[in-house]
C-alpha cells in the first residue's frame, strides 16, 4: 500500500515525507544555491531519519491508533496512543526560522505512577542532490556532540563543511549515536516519572545552517522563543493567508494546498538567502526543484497573488532577475542557467501575463520603472519577433506546454497567450508599447482565420496548425484551449470554442475520460485526467461539476498531483505538484467568486 505522506515547511526546510501512519519523518530538504537544487536527507531502510519511540517500565509501546489534523490547515498534529501513555505531537517549521521543530506530549492513563521513556531516534543514513533525478552525495557524513548546544551536531562535509543540522531540546534529554553500516543512528530521550493523570511534554527543535554553530545557534533561537512564540507567530502568518469558504471540505483542500503552493513552490537559499522559485520542493514530484516560466508564473503565480501580493512582487524580482537571460527556454536551474534547452512560446509569454496580472491586482505600477523588468520585456519582445511567420501573423513554439514536441509549429493556444501579453504591454507602457496594440489585433485575425478549422458541426479551434493545410483535434491540460474565454480571446459561447469543447469531451476523444468517475481531460504526456483540466474547468463555467470533483477526488493524500485515476480519484502521476496546487487553488478562488482582478 502507498504511503500517505503529510508535507509541511516553511521558507527554508522542507518536510516533505510525514508518515501518516507512524509520525515518523523519513526526510526533510533545503534549497542550495551554490548546487542548483534540493539537498535532502534521507533516513535507513529499516529506521527512518526522525520518529518517536515510548517505553513504559522498562518495555517498548508502539504508537498506534493515529488520527492526524492541521492548525490552521498547514501544521500537522496528531493524536494517539502508546501503552499506557496519550500521546500527542506537532511538527512545526516556523515562519521566518532556520529549521523545525518536533513537539511530543504523553500523558498517563495509567492508575498508578508510571516510569516512562520518551523522545526521538533515527538514523541519517544519506544526504541526495535532487533536481529531477536524484543522486546521493559522496562526502563524509559525520556527528559528534557539541557545547554549542548541549547535544548532537549532525554534518556534512566535501573538503568544506556543506551543510549541518542539531537538535536542542527544552527538557533534559540524554543525547547519544552510533555510527552504523545502515548510517548514522542516533537517540534523543526524556526519562520521567508520571503520576495518573500527568503529562509532559518536550520540544525538539532542530536548525539547520552552513556548519555547526549555524545550525546550533538556528535551533537555540527557536529554543530561545520558545514553541508557543513560534506557533503563534506561524499561525497569525497562515491566518492572514487564509480564505474562508462555508463550504469545511473545500476550505481545508484550498488553504493545505494553498501553503503547500507558497511553500512549495518557493523557498529560501540555504547558501544566498535568496528567493527562487521551483515546481516543488518536494523530491516525490518527479521534476522537482527546478524553475519553469509556465509553471511558476502562469499556474503558482495567480494564487500568490491573491494570498501574498508582497511575495508575487518578490517573485517578479526573481523571474526578471536572476532567470531573465534565459527567458522561454524550457526548464532552468534555481541560478538561471539552462538545465533543458528548447522553446516555449508559453514560457517566453508568463513573465508578461504575470506583470500584468500582478499590477491589475495591486494597483502597483512602480514596478513597471524597474530596470530590470524593462530590460527584461526588451529581450522577450526581441525574442518573440525571431519566432514570427514572415507574412503571417503567428507565431511559432519547439515545445507544447506539456513540454513535448508539437505536431505543428503553431499552436493556437500559445498564440492565444501572444495575443494577450502584447495587448497588456500596449496598455501596461503606452508610451513605448502602444504599437503593440495593432499588431495584437492582426494576430487575433490570424488565429481566426488559420487556427479555426470547420467540421462536421460547425467550425472549431485546432489546436496547431502548420499554415500548410495540416491541423490537429487535440488539448493538453497545461496549456488548454479551455481557456480561451478566460483570456478574454473568446465569449463561453461562442460557437467555434462549444464545437472546440464537445470534441475533446467526446467519449470517443481517447483522452477525454467521459463515463469514468472521475471525468476530465488528459494528455498523452500523462493518460489520465490532470487535476491542471480540473482548473481549467473551475476557470471555463463549468464549477459544479468541478467542485464535486475535488470534493471526492483522493489525489495525493488531499495535496494536488498531476493526475488522478479515472476511476479511484487517487494520485496515479506526478505526487506534491506544487505550482499545480496553486493553479487549482486561484481556478477555485475564481470559480467561488473569490478573485479580486479578472482579466
Amino acid at each position: 500500500m502507498q504511503e500517505c505522506y503529510l508535507p509541511t515547511g516553511n521558507e527554508w526546510v522542507s518536510l516533505p515525507t510525514l508518515q501518516a501512519c507512524t509520525g515518523a519523518l523519513e526526510s526533510f530538504s533545503f534549497l542550495h544555491m551554490g548546487h542548483k537544487g534540493l539537498i535532502e536527507q534521507r533516513g535507513g531502510a529499516s529506521l527512518p531519519l526522525m520518529t518517536p519511540f515510548f517505553e513504559t517500565e522498562g518495555e517498548r509501546a508502539s504508537l498506534q491508533s493515529l488520527t492526524w489534523g492541521r492548525k490552521s490547515d498547514w501544521i500537522p498534529t496528531f493524536c494517539g496512543t502508546a501503552g499506557s501513555l496519550a500521546v500527542e505531537g506537532m511538527l512545526l517549521a516556523p515562519v521566518g526560522e532556520r529549521g523545525f521543530l518536533y513537539q511530543l506530549t504523553v500523558r498517563s492513563t495509567s492508575d498508578k505512577p508510571l516510569s516512562s521513556t520518551f523522545g526521538l531516534e533515527g538514523c541519517w543514513a544519506s544526504a541526495w542532490h535532487c533536481v529531477n533525478e536524484d543522486k546521493e552525495i559522496d562526502g563524509a557524513r559525520r556527528c559528534y556532540t557539541s557545547l554549542w548546544n548541549d547535544s548532537l551536531i549532525f554534518d556534512m562535509r566535501c573538503g568544506l563543511p556543506l551543510f549541518a543540522f542539531a537538535p536542542m531540546m527544552d527538557q533534559p534529554c540524554s543525547s547519544t549515536f552510533q555510527e552504523t553500516d545502515a548510517g548514522i543512528v542516533y537517540r534523543l530521550a526524556h526519562d520521567c516519572t508520571l503520576e495518573p493523570g500527568e503529562a509532559v511534554t518536550v520540544t525538539f527543535y532542530w536548525g539547520v545552517g552552513f556548519e555547526e554553530v549555524a545550525a546550533a545557534t538556528s535551533a537555540k533561537e527557536m529554543l530561545r522563543q520558545g514553541w508557543q512564540h513560534e506557533l503563534q507567530v506561524t499561525t497569525d502568518w497562515l491566518d492572514a493567508r487564509r480564505w474562508p469558504i462555508p463550504d469545511a471540505q473545500l476550505e481545508r483542500l484550498y488553504n493545505t494546498n494553498l501553503f503547500f503552493c507558497l511553500f512549495y513552490s518557493a523557498g529560501i537559499t540555504l547558501d544566498t538567502e535568496e528567493l527562487v522559485l521551483v515546481t516543488s520542493r518536494s523530491p516525490r514530484y518527479y521534476v522537482s526543484a527546478a524553475y519553469w516560466d509556465r509553471d511558476s508564473l502562469l499556474w503558482s503565480f495567480p494564487t500568490v497573488v491573491d494570498a501574498d501580493p508582497a511575495l508575487a512582487r518578490r517573485m517578479l524580482d526573481y523571474v526578471f532577475g536572476r532567470q531573465r537571460r534565459n527567458l522561454g527556454v524550457h526548464s532552468r536551474y534555481i541560478d538561471g542557467t539552462v538545465l533543458e534547452p528548447g522553446f516555449e512560446l508559453d514560457e517566453l509569454m508568463a513573465p508578461v501575463l504575470a506583470l500584468e496580472r500582478y499590477v491589475g491586482a495591486t494597483g502597483d505600477r512602480d514596478c513597471l520603472e524597474d530596470n530590470a523588468i524593462r530590460s527584461g520585456l526588451t529581450d522577450i519582445l526581441r525574442t518573440l519577433r525571431t519566432k514570427r511567420h514572415r507574412s503571417i501573423a503567428l507565431y511559432e513554439t519547439f515545445l507544447q506546454p506539456t513540454d513535448d514536441v508539437r505536431s505543428y509549429p503553431y499552436l493556437t493556444y500559445d498564440n492565444v497567450l501572444v495575443w494577450k501579453a502584447l495587448r497588456a504591454l500596449s496598455s501596461l507602457y503606452p508610451e513605448t508599447y502602444g504599437d503593440l496594440a495593432g499588431e495584437a489585433e492582426e494576430l487575433r485575425r490570424s488565429i481566426l482565420e488559420h487556427c479555426v478549422v470547420q467540421g462536421p458541426n460547425g467550425p472549431y479551434y485546432a489546436w496547431s496548425t502548420d499554415l500548410k493545410g495540416h491541423t490537429d483535434v487535440y488539448d493538453e491540460p497545461p496549456g488548454s484551449l479551455l481557456l480561451l474565454p478566460y483570456l478574454g480571446f473568446c465569449a463561453l459561447d461562442d460557437p467555434a470554442y462549444q464545437n472546440t469543447v464537445r470534441q475533446i469531451r467526446a467519449p470517443e476523444y481517447p483522452y477525454s475520460f467521459a463515463g469514468c468517475a472521475f471525468a476530465e481531460i488528459g494528455c498523452a504526456h500523462a493518460p489520465h485526467p490532470w487535476m491542471l483540466s480540473v482548473a481549467n474547468s473551475l476557470l471555463s463555467g463549468e464549477a459544479e461539476r468541478s467542485l464535486d470533483l475535488l470534493r471526492r477526488a483522493v489525489m495525493d493524500n488531499g495535496i494536488v498531483c498531476e493526475s488522478i485515476d479515472e476511476h479511484t480519484g487517487r494520485s496515479a502521476t506526478g505526487d506534491a505538484f506544487a505550482t499545480c496546487a496553486g493553479f487549482v487553488c486561484h481556478a477555485l478562488r475564481y470559480a467561488l467568486g473569490g478573485v479580486s482582478y479578472e482579466h
